[in-house]
């Protein structure tokens, strides 16, 4: 949600000259107003694996009907995913629930945006560590008592976050939307040296962007577009607009979306170079999100889901509409706020409506389904293998996209891709290989089996005595909200090479062996290890859990 009232008392000191073209920075001033926590034991309670594990998706084909119950259950699905882990907000006794608003994901860092619905004004940002894609952890934690944080980027040392103010009742403030450059080195923020921050036109900073240059922040309903000068925050250039939601920029060209029109796309200079109507209703002070896709621009369209244009002819190329309107949901709540991109995904964040998974045909693209997550989902950025969901109160949700490895796909090339049942069921006189990702409901194994890629199981997985499974690349198995095992039988062997997540116990029976191949296995297992004294653990591997 982006406020467009002004009931926000900033008590900053500082001198403004002009609305958008000078800066302020805090020193000591804001002590009461912005805290910033760096300990990462006082913030290690922020992550939360209570959720962690395989996900559902909520197949297109089952929302809408198109195929029988049975073959939709029966049948292997594509995308297997799993929960990392989930970043909860941050609190402050006496206020409001922050709701996650935005991500940008920088290297091995995210960096999160909050603020909190209805008028009251207070917001934060977080800082998270995603070098150990198993054991993410919250590094630097700023909450602003008296503002919103809308959106934020990160850039060479810097985050830019954008938000609102109250310029009638502020000290320094001369407009309501305003701009914050905070140090930021190693996953810390550092306010001792002060925050620098610039204002400008428009009810509410909603986006920005930074590219090589500048900065560029858009800021609502009777808003601005401005670019700044990254160094010092002073403004360089403006363009006004009556609605303005977002802004992205690709080779030079700044794309911005104006509820009240549609798109614009101006040069480096705001010299203006083509416009896209659009007659779809945007909802009040809300942000959209507007973005690149090779010569596609793709607009998030509130209640139409994902408008793709053609930024060659300006024509619409289709809708990607929203799949489903969940009961007990208000229709303000069912919008399209942001999409993301990666390696044939398109990925759609639909508020109360979730976040929906499309394949990226290139020409043509094919809904899938719904992620099952929890909360409204704000905001959606994916980077390499990995999905990060800004889902409002729920905070932000960390997705990893199981994919095969490339050098694993040469190995196993011999091996069929997997297109049968969801219940694999290997019969003992079965000598089976697949390569492929699909999504199991369960396995078992009576005779040999080797998987070749990246796959997720739902319920239990047992390997039947004197059984074979071996498994290449990625393996996990049910979830923290419904633990599941994997059960080795009596003179049974699970060979693993590659990553191993278990939601659940593993248990090896008289006899089995658990053998690990080269040396760079790794096992994440959340439940317990139940060895009878006779089975066996063998090879190297990383234990996450030290559960071994």
């Amino acid at each position: 949600m982006i406020k467009n009232s002004a009931l926000l008392l900033v008590v900053t000191f500082g001198m403004i000259l002009s609305c958008s073209d000078e800066t302020t920075i805090y020193h000591e001033d804001l002590q009461d107003n912005v805290l910033v926590e760096n300990s990462e034991t006082r913030l290690k309670g922020s992550v939360s694996f209570s959720k962690s594990g395989v996900l559902g998706i909520l197949e297109e084909s089952t929302i809408n009907q198109k195929s029988s119950a049975n073959k939709a259950e029966d049948l292997a699905g594509d995308y297997p995913l799993t929960l990392v882990a989930q970043i909860t907000p941050p609190t402050y006794t006496g206020r409001g629930e922050l709701t996650a608003t935005h991500v940008d994901v920088d290297g091995t860092y995210a960096y999160v945006s909050y603020n909190v619905a209805g008028p009251e004004y207070f917001g934060a940002i977080q800082v998270i560590d995603i070098a150990d894609p198993h054991r993410p952890k919250v590094t630097s934690q700023l909450i602003y008592l008296n503002a919103d944080m809308n959106s934020i980027a990160y850039d060479n040392g810097f985050i830019y976050a954008v938000g609102g103010v109250d310029a009638e009742t502020s000290v320094t403030a001369t407009a309501n939307s305003l701009i914050a450059k905070i140090i930021c080195v190693a996953g810390k923020m550092n306010t001792a040296s002060g925050i620098t921050y610039a204002f400008q036109a428009g009810y509410n900073a909603n986006d920005v962007f930074v590219d090589a240059k500048a900065v560029y922040v858009t800021s609502g309903r009777d808003g601005i577009l401005t670019e700044y000068d990254k160094n010092d925050l002073l403004a360089t250039n403006e363009i006004s607009y009556p609605d303005l939601r977002s802004v992205s920029v690709d080779n030079g060209n700044i794309a911005v979306l104006d509820a009240g029109y549609g798109i614009h796309i101006l040069n480096s200079l705001f010299q203006p170079l083509k416009d896209i109507p659009i007659s779809t209703d945007f909802g009040p002070a809300s942000k959209k999100t507007i973005d690149f896709m090779g010569d596609r621009i793709v607009v998030s369209e509130a209640g139409k889901g994902a408008g793709i244009y053609s930024y060659t002819s300006g024509s619409l190329l289709e809708y990607l509409p929203i799949l489903l309107s969940p009961t007990g949901v208000s229709q303000t709540d069912i919008n399209t706020n942001a999409v993301a991109f990666n390696d044939g995904i398109i990925l759609m964040a639909n508020g109360g409506a979730g976040l929906s998974l499309a394949a990226d045909k290139g020409n043509g693209n094919e809904l899938y389904g719904i992620i099952e997550l929890d909360g409204s989902t704000n905001y959606v950025e994916s980077l390499d293998d990995y999905i990060f969901a800004a889902s409002g109160r729920e905070g932000l949700y960390i997705i990893k996209r199981n994919k095969p490895d490339e050098s694993l796909a040469a190995r196993c090339q011999s091996s069929p891709l997997y297109k049968g049942s969801s219940k694999l069921d290997v019969k003992e006189d079965q000598n089976l290989e697949f390569s492929g990702e699909k999504r199991f409901t369960s396995v078992k194994v009576s005779g040999t089996l080797l998987l070749c890629g990246a796959w997720t199981v739902t319920d239990d997985v047992k390997v039947e005595e004197n059984a074979l499974f071996e498994m290449n690349g990625t393996f996990a198995v049910g979830s923290n909200k419904q633990r599941k095992d994997i059960i080795v039988g009596k003179g049974a062997t699970f060979r693993v090479e590659g990553n191993l997540l278990i939601y659940g116990d593993l248990i090896l029976e008289e006899g089995a062996a658990l053998e690990f191949i080269g040396p760079d296995s790794v096992v994440d297992l959340f439940g317990d290890v139940e060895m009878d004294k006779s089975a066996q653990v063998i090879g190297t591997f990383v234990d996450i859990q030290d559960k071994f």
